[in-house]
């Protein structure tokens, strides 16, 4: 049965999923799903672990830029929304390359999507949050990066947004992972993270640098937030209006070890209360 899904999986990008292929696919099993580089391979194989509850993990071709020329979750997310646990094992890199707006990903409240090994999201473009990803679910980098992404709101990189007012938690975490060089027009030039949002960023370091937010928070806004903890984070070359750096609205927040250094047009100035151990 493994060895029947394997053949059908490494034929991706050639074969069409149908509703038949779950004749090989039990319901509790977790499998290593082989992408081929194209488009159409990593959107079948999104759509295959989607369509069971268990974790899959999705081995793109090493190297490989896939390349997203239209969107294929709705009119706004490059990739069909994730709706299970799925993971993205690279070295490689997922883009835009179309003049449609769409962002990379987005997360169902059901969903998680982990970037392990060097995959990339870059180029994404959203009307609305999350140039990169869109997160209502749980979001894990790992040695990956969201880099030159656009949103039109909030959350160039990332915008991790709970369901308000009773929806689920969101979480988001960044370890030994790179945001840089996007833009979010309101808030949150790299990452924002909203109410019902935790976000945790861990060292290796991860690096939080270069990115603008046209309002508040160039590198990070957290905005009554559950959780904000950056344990060995660099935040720094970041430009918005308050909070180039950080910008902080109440919830909860940790800092260790995590300098905030060298933004503009401050580092911290109009949080309230104020950003822990960041001064300027």
């Amino acid at each position: 049965m493994r060895r029947i899904r394997t053949i059908i999986q490494v034929l991706l990008g050639v074969t069409v999923v149908t509703g038949g292929m779950t004749l090989f696919m039990p319901a509790a099993q977790a499998a290593v799903i082989p992408v081929a580089c194209s488009e159409t391979a990593l959107v079948n194989a999104v759509n295959l672990a989607n369509s069971t509850a268990a974790p899959d993990t999705l081995t793109l071709a090493s190297g490989c830029t896939y390349a997203l020329t239209s969107p294929h979750g709705g009119p706004t997310n490059g990739l069909p929304v994730i709706t299970t646990p799925i993971e993205l094992l690279g070295p490689a890199t997922v883009t835009r390359s179309s003049l449609l707006l769409f962002r990379i990903a987005e997360v169902g409240s059901s969903g998680g999507l982990t970037l392990t090994t060097s995959v990339a999201f870059t180029n994404g473009s959203a009307v609305g949050d999350g140039g990169a990803i869109l997160n209502h679910g749980a979001v894990t980098l790992t040695v990956s990066s969201l880099t030159g992404n656009l949103a039109t709101g909030n959350g160039g990189g990332l915008a991790n947004v709970g369901d308000l007012p009773t929806g689920p938690a969101t979480a988001a975490t960044f370890t030994g992972s790179t945001v840089s060089g996007n833009t979010g027009t309101l808030s949150g030039g790299g990452i924002w993270n909203g109410p019902m949002g935790s976000l945790t960023a861990t060292g290796l370091p991860t690096l939080i640098s270069g990115n603008t937010a046209v309002v508040n928070g160039g590198g990070i806004a957290a905005i009554n937030s559950t959780a904000t903890t950056l344990t060995g984070t660099t935040v720094t070359t970041n430009v918005g209006v308050l909070g180039g750096g950080v910008y902080r609205v109440g919830g909860v927040m940790t800092t260790t070890a995590s300098p905030i250094t060298a933004n503009l047009l401050n580092n911290c100035v109009g949080s309230a209360p104020a950003v822990p151990n960041c001064t300027g």
